[in-house]
């Protein structure tokens, strides 16, 4: 026979571990400084005007 398993400690592990995935989405999307945030705003900037000055007519 196997191990009885209580039920509401797995419920509740995976609500920690489905918390946890989107604590470590949000530090990824918000948890950057200042200057990476700029950096990344003008690179993005930059690819747009590159692609703007493509646009045929």
């Amino acid at each position: 026979m196997s191990k009885p398993v209580n039920l509401n400690q797995i419920r509740k592990a995976r609500a920690r571990a489905e918390k946890k995935a989107e604590a470590d989405r949000n530090a990824v999307a918000f948890g950057r400084s200042r200057a990476e945030k700029s950096l990344d705003r003008a690179r993005k900037e930059k690819a747009e005007r590159g692609l703007d000055g493509k646009k045929r007519e």
